[in-house]
């Protein structure tokens, strides 16, 4: 006997119904929000025969809209519920119009970005969505402080391509109106435990360390320069790190500690660090700067993992050299690789994030690759580029609300206090 295979639940008819008969129905009720409307719903369409495919519902200033997406056998059964719950004193209006079974298209989300976020830029980027053929199926805020972030759920049924595409238009659109957008997949990836490896000069802290080291020798300006040449792609990074490294040639290692204290971490970083500790993912860092500042710097931090490179030091001075390989962008995306593997973390579930041409190799070996206020060249390549002074803006791109992090924040303080 040939194997059957079962209705899909969007077409199966309900029990006792004759094939063929069910019907796809959208019900939406909407008004002020109260205790027991969701309720009143769902006991209205309990005599119907009706069948729950899909819910959503949303607050916003206090108005409520819940869906309901049901099959239902019949002709007006349905209809004839949500007129009865509109009338039961509830202050809502109800409606129910023909539906379509959910599909499973390819799913994103866009990040949104901005201080302030003003409608005509939402409605830029939006377009773009549109004429695209990507539907935003929900939109909800991911926080107000420092930065307004919302979060839209995109199905879109285009090739990995055309979200490339996607992509790098809504990031040249976004910038247009002083916004940032940024796009992620969804998915699994998003969720569980992760690996975030960074950048640290002009990431996470907001100096170049060797500038810090180089004012000490009097010769500031002449590594900045190098140092701005390298970062935009102009000029190889081992090449120039030796260059500027020269320069420190004979100065004495106990300066070493005053630039450890000069270094300033970027506004967000330790929220940043705390927030993603708590989840339980590993942090790294990986710098072409040094690990006499760097490592210090990751230990207060709580980060194991450090890649960076080391000067050489002969009698208490610096000799103008460093010790072994450099790291440069293929040491830095070979790092990303290796603390992975030692982590048992996919690279689809790493994080990379840069400002620089040499953190390029890193941002294109992660699942999830971002340019903190990078060089255009970064922005353009990277999977996600934010360009707020706020290094925390990281957190809604992983799906963390700002209001997640106050709630883990004001626990933790009760929790220290007892």
């Amino acid at each position: 006997m040939p194997a059957t295979t079962p209705p899909s639940p969007a077409t199966a008819p309900s029990p006792g119904t004759a094939p063929g008969t069910a019907r796809t129905v959208l019900v939406t009720v909407t008004g002020a929000d109260r205790p027991g409307v969701t309720s009143a719903l769902f006991r209205a369409l309990t005599p119907t025969g009706a069948e729950v495919l899909d819910v959503e519902q949303v607050v916003v200033g206090g108005h409520l809209t819940l869906s309901a997406l049901v099959t239902c056998p019949g002709e007006g059964v349905v209809e004839a519920a949500v007129a009865d719950l509109a009338g039961a004193g509830l202050a809502v209006s109800a409606t129910a119009s023909p539906g379509e079974p959910p599909r499973r298209p390819q799913r994103l989300h866009v990040t949104l970005l901005g201080a302030p976020l003003l409608p005509a830029a939402v409605a830029h980027v939006t377009a773009v969505l549109a004429e695209r053929g990507a539907n935003v199926d929900r939109i909800r805020r991911m926080g107000r402080h420092p930065v307004t972030s919302v979060e839209l759920d995109v199905s879109t049924d285009g090739t990995a391509a055309d979200l490339r595409d996607l992509r790098r238009t809504l990031a040249r659109e976004a910038g247009r109106h002083g916004l940032d957008a940024a796009v992620s997949p969804g998915g699994l990836a998003r969720l569980g435990r992760r690996l975030v490896v960074m950048d640290v000069d002009s990431t996470l802290i907001r100096q170049e360390v060797i500038e810090l080291l180089a004012a000490h020798a009097g010769r500031e300006a002449e590594v900045a320069a190098v140092t701005e040449r390298a970062m935009r792609g102009e000029l190889d990074f081992a090449a120039s790190l030796r260059e500027r490294v020269a320069c420190l040639e004979g100065l004495s290692v106990d300066v070493v500690e005053e630039v450890r204290r000069a270094v300033q971490l970027t506004p967000g970083a330790r929220t940043l660090c705390r927030t993603l500790h708590r989840l339980g993912f590993t942090l790294a860092l990986v710098s072409g700067g040094f690990l006499e500042v760097v490592g210090p710097l990751a230990a207060s931090l709580g980060i194991a993992h450090v890649r960076a490179n080391r000067l050489q030091v002969v009698h208490g001075t610096f000799t103008g050299r460093v010790l072994g390989p450099v790291v440069d962008r293929a040491a830095k995306a070979a790092a990303l690789r290796e603390f992975a593997a030692a982590e048992g973390v996919p690279l689809a579930r790493t994080v990379a994030i840069g400002d620089g041409a040499n953190d390029l190799d890193m941002i294109d070996a992660a699942g999830l690759g971002i340019a903190f206020n990078a060089k255009p060249v970064v922005r353009e390549q990277a999977d996600a580029a934010l360009n707020v002074p706020y290094l925390d803006a990281v957190l809604p791109l992983l799906g963390i609300t700002r209001e997640d992090v106050e709630d883990a924040d004001a626990a933790e303080g009760l929790l220290s206090e007892g």
